[in-house]
Order: C-alpha cells, then structure tokens, then sequence
C-alpha cells in the first residue's frame, strides 16, 4: 500500500485574510485542498479563487454552528439565536436534535440548502465535512451523508487521528462503515486535531516521517494574520501557513502523492 497525502485548509470563504492564505499555501506550498463556507462573507472571493486555481480541490465545509445560516433564521428557528447566527451551545442543540422532530427537520434542510449552494458556484465538490466536526454528532452525520451522496459527493472527513481519543476514534469507525454504505470515503487518518490552531512546520515536519501507508489528511486553518474576524481565539493561523510553505516540508513531500480527496482516494 502507497503513502497518499492530502493538505486540506478548513474555513475557506470565512474572511479574504483565510482565502488570501488558501491561495498562497496551494500555489507556493502544499496545500491540496481547501473547505468552503458557503454561507460566509468571503464566499464569492473563494470562489474565483478556486476558478483560478484548478489544481486546488475544493469541497463543502457544512456549518451548523457558531456562524451564519444559508436560510433565513425565522425558517430555523430551532438551529439560530436571536442574533440571526447558529446556536453556539453544541451540546444543548445536540440534545434538542434527539427530541425534537422539527430541529432534525431544520437542521436537514439547512444542510440540504448549503450543498445546493455549494452546487450553485459550478464547482465539483470534492469532499464535505463539517465545522467543528459537528458531523460526528449521530443525527447530523446521518443527514450529511444522505444530502452528501444524493449531491454526487463520494467522500468525507472522518477525525480519527493515530493516538488520539480512543472513543472518538472508534465512532469514526463505524460513522466508516455508514458512509461507505453511501458510497462516501474516508482517509484512512487524520492529522491535525491535537494542533488545531497550532501546528507548526516543526509539528508538521515531525509527523511527516511517521506517517502510515494510506491515505493520510493533514487539515489546517491558515491565514494571514492572526486575528482573523470570525476566527477563533488564539488560533496562530499565520503560523499554520508557514507550515504550508515551509521550503523544508515542500522538500520532504516532493516525492510523495498528494492531492483532493477524490484524487488520493481512488489511487
């Protein structure tokens, strides 16, 4: 079995100074692919970004939390503040999800009106996961996948990361199995979640030459500046994408295959 990596950046479309890095990691380091927000202020201009760089693939970043809906709130009552913005408490909307028919209703023509969005741009969705893997939530993954492969979308995020949580990692397995009855594709791992907000190039280059046969994704939030409106606090984005540019790490992956989900998947 052949090592495959894919470098995938979250959040594209959140601010020009998140899509202004997207650009620079793809066209100057080793970024492959990147996660669009459709509901959020850059969206357009990630879009063209993406239309003028087709080796980047692209792919569908669901929201359902802390950021703005694509349908009016007053038609997602249960999912939203009154501020219009999505509920930012995961674990009280997850509770709500399992009792109450109407959010499950909401939140499935929420994610029904993102992917649709997504198609609108004319781009092939590469992949889809979710903000804050809001996907590994039970109900909300089942509407993803089933929105997803409906779309023509083959293949998702799953966060399973080699020494991480032992129960996350085990649900991931079988949220696998689920897809694949879908006919969504996981990489075999990811790398990345225990240095959200800061991994680094020296993070980068240490887990480099650990990386397992397979397919490998390496997920970051670069931007190019650190304080990013709508980002999270603390992130060091502008230290995620040196990570991406660094010359040391382009060296070391030069000879290995990289590139979008679709692409490293069916290899």
């Amino acid at each position: 079995m052949t090592t495959r990596l894919i470098f995938t950046a979250d959040d594209f479309g959140l601010h020009p100074r998140v899509n202004e890095a997207v650009e620079q990691a793809h066209a100057q380091g080793v970024l492959t692919a990147a996660s669009l927000m459709v509901g959020s202020p850059g969206m357009a201009e990630a879009v063209a970004i993406a239309r003028r760089n087709p080796g980047l693939s692209v792919g569908l970043h669901v929201v359902l939390t802390d950021g703005v809906p694509v349908l009016p709130a007053a038609r997602i009552p249960a999912l939203t503040q009154k501020n219009g913005r999505f509920r930012d408490d995961m674990a009280g909307l997850g509770l709500l999800l399992a009792l109450s028919q109407e959010a499950r209703a909401e939140m499935l023509a929420e994610i029904r009106a993102q992917v649709a969005l997504f198609a609108e741009t004319g781009l092939i969705a590469d992949h889809v996961n979710a903000h804050k893997h809001y996907h590994l939530h039970p109900l909300i993954g089942a509407a993803l996948t089933q929105v997803a492969a409906g779309a023509g979308i083959r293949a998702w995020r799953l966060p399973a990361e080699d020494g991480g949580g032992r129960i996350q990692n085990a649900w991931c397995g079988v949220m696998r199995r689920r897809g694949a009855a879908w006919g969504l594709a996981a990489p075999d791992r990811v790398v990345g979640l225990r240095w959200s907000g800061a991994f680094t190039a020296e993070r980068l280059l240490e887990a480099l030459p650990r990386t397992q046969p397979g397919v490998t994704e390496f997920y970051f939030h670069p931007a190019t500046s650190d304080d990013v409106p709508g980002g999270a606090p603390g992130y060091r984005y502008r230290h995620e994408l040196a990570a991406l540019t660094d010359p040391r790490v382009i060296e070391a992956v030069a000879a290995i295959p990289r590139g979008g989900y679709a692409a490293m998947l069916r290899a």
